[in-house]
């Protein structure tokens, strides 16, 4: 039974969000999910104000109750960006390229405490309207919505 990790702060869960945890449950199966959800603490060393974490777990949980279909999953909030990555052996982690930088210098700090690599799945970035990645940037911008249609 496939265990599976992902990560993220999901500040608006927009389709690139949903992209990355419908493919952890796809590759989970019958196994298990964890999902990493990056701490107020963390989420708030960016430039702008972030959603509290509470709000962003009520909405990655609404999410994942669509999708999850009987799957065992967590949610557990990460207060740094390896989460249990470096004590609990997952079959796979599924990354943004944005995030694949973290996923490898995972694998670097799980070999030197001689744990086996995790399989790193990489998704492309899901394409608003104008070809552009869909990122929660551009969503707080106003320049677009959380499926990438663009705002007039």
């Amino acid at each position: 039974m496939p265990r599976v990790v992902v990560g993220g702060t999901f500040e608006c869960l927009h389709d690139g969000h949903r992209e990355l945890l419908r493919k952890a449950f796809e590759l989970a199966g019958n196994g298990e999910v964890d999902i990493g959800l990056t701490s107020n603490e963390m989420a708030n060393r960016r430039p702008r104000k972030i959603p509290d974490y509470r709000i962003r777990k009520e909405r990655v949980f609404q999410y994942v109750q669509q999708i999850a279909e009987g799957q065992k999953y967590t949610i557990v909030e990460l207060n740094d960006p390896y989460g249990k990555t470096l004590e609990v052996d997952y079959d796979y982690i599924v990354v943004s390229p944005e995030t694949y930088p973290v996923a490898l210098k995972i694998n670097k700090l799980r070999a030197e405490k001689n744990l086996k690599d995790i399989r790193i799945m990489k998704i492309d970035y899901v394409l608003a309207e104008d070809l552009t990645r869909i990122s929660s940037t551009r969503i707080v911008l106003g320049e677009i919505d959380i499926h990438g249609r663009l705002k007039s």
